[in-house]
């Protein structure tokens, strides 16, 4: 029997459970790009039928992180060029638009939330978290800016842009040289928001962009 911790959540309908657990897995890089989406040892291993597999794969394919191909079946997307600056264009602009309505938006207290996000991203790098906690303290000082804007429209993009982009977040922070990049960007971007300085922090905001682009794109390469 599969160990507790490969089961998926009891608590949620299994079609959801098995999607989020499958999605999950190929965005914090378990199921690595390539890999082949095999129903019965997906279903042993997490202990459902190949049905909800069948189900979860065909909903991943839709949402580009799985690919099918003609008598190979599932693999998971690999993470090409085009696919990282398709989603990155569409992320600096969602990013600027942000920034600027958080200049003029903010409120003290979420002026306060995200100088504390910041500090939470500095003590997961310093204390050598892991990637995914790094990743997701990255997650969360971006969204107290998208939050600080009070569109709700923004907000629910959000949604749709998060889970392509963690795939190109943790692409990014897997590599250690990037950390200490991220902490001064990040302290760039609030510094700029806090003095209501919109100039700066678009800047800010596209720099941090290009640079993980950069970082991505020579990852890439060095893989090849």
């Amino acid at each position: 029997m599969a160990a507790k911790s490969d089961h998926v959540d009891e608590f949620m309908p299994l079609r959801d459970a098995v999607f989020n657990r499958l999605r999950n897995d190929i965005l914090n890089g378990e199921l690595a790009p390539g890999s082949r989406l095999m129903e019965v040892p997906l279903a042993e291993k997490l202990g459902v039928s190949r049905t909800p597999i069948r189900e979860a794969v065909r909903d991943l394919v839709l949402e580009g992180l799985v690919t099918m191909e003609p008598r190979k079946g599932a693999r998971v997307a690999q993470i090409t060029e085009k696919s990282m600056n398709d989603v990155l264009e569409v992320r600096s602009a969602f990013d600027v638009l942000c920034v600027e309505l958080a200049c003029e938006r903010i409120t003290e207290e979420d002026t306060v939330k995200l100088r504390r996000a910041a500090e939470r991203f500095e003590e997961a790098v310093t204390e050598r978290a892991g990637n995914r906690t790094i990743a997701q303290a990255d997650v969360d000082f971006h969204n107290v800016i998208i939050r600080a804007t009070g569109n709700d429209r923004l907000i629910a993009l959000e949604n749709t842009l998060s889970q392509p982009m963690y795939r190109y977040r943790y692409e990014y922070i897997k590599g250690s040289g990037a950390h200490d990049n991220l902490i001064n960007e990040h302290a760039a971007i609030l510094e700029a928001i806090e003095d209501r300085n919109k100039k700066a922090a678009t800047e800010a905001a596209r720099i941090h962009i290009e640079n993980q682009k950069a970082a991505i794109i020579k990852q890439l390469r060095m893989e090849k």
